[in-house]
C-alpha cells in the first residue's frame, strides 16, 4: 500500500499516548500538552480515518474496537522508531525481555515457579517489573504483561487468557477460635460471623464480596463486617495472620494453602474462565526470547 495512505503523522503520537493510558489527561501530561490539544489531535485523526477511535463518557475515554486495533499497530511502530533513533544516538536499550506482572501474581504465583523458566531457557535475560496499578499506568515499556482480566490495558494486544477460581480463604486458627465445632466447610451464610477482608480499588476492577455472593446465588450477609485494604498482598497477609476471611484466587493462594497458612472456607467457588490475561507490549525485545516466555506462560497457566 502506498505511503500516501498514512494519516497525518503528527496526530499519531497523541493518539498512541492516549491509547496506551486510555486517558486524554494522562497523555497530555506525558507529552507536555493540554488535554484540549490532545483531544483536538485525536478528533482530527478520527475525522481523517472516518472512524471513532474512542468513546467519550463522563470525562473518560475508552478505546473502540477500531481504536484498539490501530493502537496495537501504532504503539509498536513508534517504539521501534524510538529504539532505532536511540541506537543511532549511541544509546543502548537494556537487553533481554521485560515481563510486567501484577504484584500479587508476581509474588505468590510467578516467583515460586520462575526457576523452571530459567532452567528451560538459560539464554533468556528476563527482567520482572511488578506493579499495583493497571497496564495503562505502566512506568516503562514491556514485552509481555500479566494482569487480572478486566483491568485497564489500553491498546496492549491480548495474546491469551487463562481460567481461575475465586473462593473464601482464612487461617485455620481464625476458624478454630471464632467458630469452634462448626461444620466444615462453612456455608456462605456463616461468613457473616467473620470479618470479611476486601481489596478496595477505584474503579473496582476485580471481584469483591458483593460480586462473589451474587455469583454463588446468595445475598450479601446483613451486617457483615468488612475490612478494606489498598493492595491484595496485604489482604492475603491479613488473612494468614488470622484477621479475617479473604477472597482467594486459586492460582494465587495455592502455595499458602499447601503451606497450611490458609484453608479453603466454603465448598462454593466462582469459576472464572478468562480471569488472567497475558498481553504483548510495545517494547521490542528479542523476538525468540519473547516467544519463549509467552510459550512458557501459556503452559504454566494451562496446568
Amino acid at each position: 500500500m502506498h505511503l500516501r495512505s498514512l494519516p497525518v503523522l503528527s496526530r499519531l503520537r497523541p493518539f498512541e499516548a492516549a491509547a496506551r493510558h486510555e486517558s486524554f489527561t494522562a497523555a497530555a501530561q506525558e507529552l507536555g500538552l493540554t488535554q484540549t490539544a490532545v483531544s483536538k489531535q485525536i478528533a482530527a485523526l478520527e475525522a481523517e480515518l472516518g472512524v471513532a477511535l474512542f468513546v467519550r463518557r463522563n470525562r473518560a475515554a475508552f478505546l473502540t474496537e477500531a481504536g484498539r486495533a490501530l493502537g496495537g499497530v501504532v504503539g509498536p511502530a513508534l517504539a521501534e522508531i524510538a529504539a532505532e533513533a536511540a541506537r543511532l544516538r549511541g544509546a543502548c536499550e537494556p537487553a533481554g525481555v521485560v515481563l510486567h506482572c501484577q504484584l500479587c501474581e508476581a509474588f505468590y504465583w510467578l516467583m515460586p515457579r520462575l526457576s523452571r523458566f530459567h532452567e528451560r531457557h538459560p539464554e533468556v535475560e528476563l527482567r520482572v517489573v511488578s506493579a499495583l496499578a493497571p497496564l495503562t499506568e505502566a512506568a516503562e515499556p514491556f514485552d509481555v504483561a500479566l494482569q487480572t482480566t478486566g483491568r485497564a490495558s489500553g491498546a496492549a494486544p491480548l495474546v491469551f487468557a487463562a481460567h481461575d477460581e475465586v473462593f473464601p480463604v482464612a487461617a485455620p486458627s481464625l476458624l478454630a477460635a471464632s467458630l469452634p465445632g462448626a461444620a466444615w466447610p462453612l456455608s456462605p451464610e456463616a461468613l457473616a460471623d467473620l470479618p470479611l477482608l476486601s481489596h478496595r480499588v477505584a474503579p473496582q476492577d476485580w471481584m469483591d464480596w458483593p460480586d462473589w455472593f451474587a455469583a454463588v446465588g446468595r445475598p450479601m450477609p446483613t451486617g457483615a463486617r468488612r475490612v478494606a485494604f489498598d493492595s491484595f498482598p496485604l489482604v492475603l497477609q491479613a488473612a494468614a495472620a488470622g484477621q479475617g476471611v479473604a477472597l482467594g484466587w486459586a492460582r494465587t493462594v495455592a502455595g499458602l494453602i499447601e503451606e497450611g497458612k490458609l484453608v479453603r472456607v466454603t465448598a462454593q467457588g466462582v469459576p472464572r474462565p478468562a480471569e488472567i490475561s497475558v498481553f504483548r507490549g510495545a517494547r521490542r525485545g528479542p523476538r525468540r526470547q519473547t516467544e519463549a516466555l509467552l510459550e512458557w506462560l501459556r503452559a504454566e497457566l494451562r496446568s
